[in-house]
């Protein structure tokens, strides 16, 4: 493969924070400095860690800062070459072969079908075949079986695509590439190995609060403590699903909805079903909360 050469897209790991907090995405140094250093190596970033704590976030963020066009591959149980990759489009080859049925010559018509007119794209293959710059985000990695994920880690060791009928299609630019897991199985050592690894755990106090200043409207600072640290003390308890911060922003902007300047205990526990969606849950966080006003 010919070495794929791209611009550096960032000059600092604070230039990167600034970027992703012009976009309103808090990032500490841990996660500005992984996304530098991704762009600067050209290699994938794995990002792990519980449900809603800003894994695919992260992607759009710097896919918006960098004004890259965003490619994502939602992963589900049963995704295969052809929904990640490419396929034929069956239909239109049959309808050409129809029509040149006066054809002597197969391979006249094999070529003609076998082209790029002919070629469905997928997000794998069209991250790599994009001239203009790309974020690629393959969303949730880890509910694909071991069979994709070394399609996977095959492309993305050499961020190009093997197709029997036109050949070897190499990358024109080397895409930014995170993958997202919730830790719902193991993935293999040698995806790992490809990838740097980010784990993205659940805000601090302090960083919560900022989120939610920086992402609901007029909220009081004083509202955004209270709500920072009302969900610390829900995390700490023994949940189905603990809130995550999309959560806390919906219970933040409902307060303010709900003309809320301080919460009591009362309030809190009327809203509880806007951060956990399990009765059990619900009914866990009621009988152990308690409100520091």
């Amino acid at each position: 493969m010919t070495e794929t050469v791209t611009e550096p897209r960032f000059e600092s790991v604070q230039a990167v924070r600034d970027a992703l907090r012009s976009v309103d995405y808090l990032a500490d140094d841990g996660i500005a400095g992984v996304a530098y250093l991704a762009d600067r190596l050209g290699k994938p970033v794995l990002i792990e860690g519980p449900a809603g704590t800003g894994k695919t976030q992260l992607a759009k963020s710097i896919a918006e800062m960098t004004g890259a066009r965003l490619i994502r591959l939602q992963c589900y149980e049963g995704l295969d070459e052809s929904k990640a990759l490419y396929e034929w489009n069956y239909k239109k080859q049959l309808l050409r072969i129809q029509a040149d049925n006066k054809s002597d010559s197969w391979s006249e018509i094999h070529d003609d079908i076998f082209s790029d007119e002919f070629l469905l794209t997928r997000p794998l293959l069209e991250a790599i075949s994009a001239e203009d710059p790309v974020v690629l985000l393959i969303d949730e990695v880890d509910r694909v079986e071991v069979e994709t994920e070394a399609l996977l880690l095959e492309i993305l060791s050499d961020y190009q695509v093997s197709i029997p009928e036109l050949g070897t299609i190499e990358a024109k630019q080397i895409p930014l590439v995170f993958l997202t897991s919730n830790n719902t199985r193991e993935l293999s050592e040698a995806l790992k190995r490809r990838c740097l690894y980010l784990h993205v755990d659940y805000p601090t106090l302090e960083r919560e609060k900022e989120i939610v200043l920086a992402k609901v409207p007029d909220i009081t600072d004083h509202l955004a403590d209270q709500v920072a640290r009302i969900l610390r003390s829900i995390r700490q308890l023994d949940l189905k699903k603990s809130p995550s911060v999309s959560e806390t922003l919906d219970w933040a902007r409902t307060l303010m909805l709900l003309n809320i300047d301080v919460i009591d205990e009362q309030t809190a526990k009327e809203t509880l079903h806007i951060l956990l969606k399990y009765q059990t849950d619900i009914a866990k966080a009621a009988k152990e909360l308690s409100v520091d006003e």
